[in-house]
């Protein structure tokens, strides 16, 4: 009996001690369990999402725009003398002030805006000082000779970096209330940066630096402002959040190299390789439904002519000389279908297809040798007229949207033009009724053709 009542002894105390390891057990894994529900493990923020990453994507890339085209600056100018040499309209010293007269004007008019007139004048004011104190203390010291030779101060221009800090400050206002502002804003902008060029007053990366600056002067002034106010805005609780177009509409400002894929002056045997230029421009589109819609462009491409060398072999010892012929810039137009498909909420497709003009400029040719005795040692032989012609035009592009309403875009197209060119001799050579006939009445045609492969800065709306 001892023996039995030993042995239930034993058993019982087992089993209370394997009831109280299994309860302890229990309570473990749920305590654990409870841990990892009501304390998520802080999730990481790719890269791409962070937000001071997507506020530098625009800055970034203008000022690399600005240092790839620092070497090309003087071929930039040089097709502007070429289009547009006496062009002087100064609306660019007005309208550099529009986006922020557009800001004032809206909030005197009641349209709520991120913050109230206080507060954004606030914000507006460090982003002035700010822009101020990055152009003044980098002209100053770099000591760029501004493109008319009036002054050392062109690099970067104020004009721009004024014009971008006033369009970033009505994008930051009124942007999330609709984002035509934005486009509005960032458009007069650019056409103040083109005033800058087209008057002969910078160059085109004193204009692309300037767009920067202006661009990250704002975003620091809101940042050090917001970190006052502890907040983000005075009225983002009754503004609607941004939200995503049910057609991707945009607005596009584009920039990208040009790959000559034919030898341009071939059949005029002025070259014999094909050509590497730079194209800009603006591009848009409206969609009648998520997936087609009609869309447009105004480019402009530039495309320099390497020089060729030439010796005279008729028994006399005239030297080797070469033949230059000015680069040949391409002012295009076009209209078409334009095809859109979304892999996602961040990634976006689209093709198009466009027909339309090109306008190309009339240029120079020249031969040079060091026994020319003229400046440069230059002497103009002919000058060439290009027709206008017509350009067809396709191409893919692939967006990444930081937001539903901004996106960065890597495009590539194709272009192809036949072009008529007339060649137009010399006075020297019209003496020569033989010559004259022979060369002045000379045309080649020529089939002009290439990829362009560039990015764009996009506005969906």
């Amino acid at each position: 009996m001892k023996k039995i009542a030993l042995a239930s002894g034993i058993l019982l105390h087992l089993y209370s001690y394997k009831a109280q390891d299994t309860v302890q057990s229990r309570n473990l894994q749920q305590d654990i369990a409870l841990i990892n529900t009501n304390s998520p493990l802080k999730e990481s923020t790719p890269f791409f999402k962070k937000d001071w990453v997507k506020k530098s994507v625009a800055p970034a890339i203008l000022f690399t725009a600005a240092a790839a085209t620092w070497g090309e600056k003087e071929n930039i100018r040089e097709v502007r003398n070429r289009y547009l040499p006496n062009f002087k309209v100064k609306y660019d010293d007005y309208l550099q002030y529009a986006p922020a007269v557009a800001v004032y004007g809206l909030k005197l008019g009641g349209v709520k805006g991120r913050n109230n007139v206080g507060r954004a004048t606030l914000s507006y004011g460090a982003s002035l000082l700010i822009m101020g104190i990055l152009v003044n203390s980098i002209k100053y010291t770099a000591k760029v000779e501004r493109p008319d030779g009036s002054k050392n101060n062109a690099f970067p221009s104020g004009h721009a970096a004024m014009a971008f800090t006033n369009a970033s400050f009505l994008h930051k206002e009124y942007g999330m209330v609709n984002p035509a502002y934005s486009i509005a804003g960032y458009g007069s902008a650019a056409i103040t940066g083109l005033g800058r060029n087209l008057n002969n007053r910078h160059w085109v990366p004193d204009i692309l630096a300037g767009a920067g600056i202006g661009i990250i002067s704002t975003e620091l002034g809101y940042f050090f402002i917001d970190k006052i106010y502890k907040n983000k805005g005075d009225n983002l609780s009754v503004l609607s959040r941004i939200q995503g177009n049910d057609y991707p509409s945009f607005l596009a400002l584009k920039m990208g190299t040009a790959l000559g894929t034919t030898n341009f002056l071939k059949e005029s045997e002025l070259d014999d390789k094909k050509q590497t230029g730079f194209e800009g421009g603006l591009e848009g589109a409206y969609f009648f439904s998520k997936k087609w819609g009609v869309g447009a462009d105004i480019t402009f491409s530039s495309f320099p002519i390497k020089s060729q060398r030439i010796t005279f072999d008729d028994g006399q010892d005239f030297g080797e000389h070469e033949i230059k012929t000015q680069s040949m810039g391409f002012l295009a137009a076009g209209i078409g279908p334009y095809f859109s498909h979304e892999f996602s909420d961040k990634w976006q497709l689209m093709l198009k297809v466009t027909g339309g003009y090109s306008a190309t400029a009339s240029g120079k040719v020249f031969v040079k040798g060091d026994n020319i005795d003229a400046p440069n040692h230059e002497l103009q032989i002919a000058r060439y007229k290009p027709k206008p012609a017509f350009r067809w035009n396709t191409g893919a592009s692939m967006t990444y949207k930081f937001n539903p309403g901004l996106g960065l875009t890597f495009y590539t197209d194709y272009n192809l033009i036949n072009s008529t060119i007339r060649y137009h001799f010399s006075d020297d050579i019209k003496e020569s009724a033989e010559l004259d006939q022979e060369l002045n009445n000379l045309i080649a045609k020529e089939k002009i053709s290439y990829i362009t492969l560039g990015l764009r800065l996009t506005a969906f709306f």
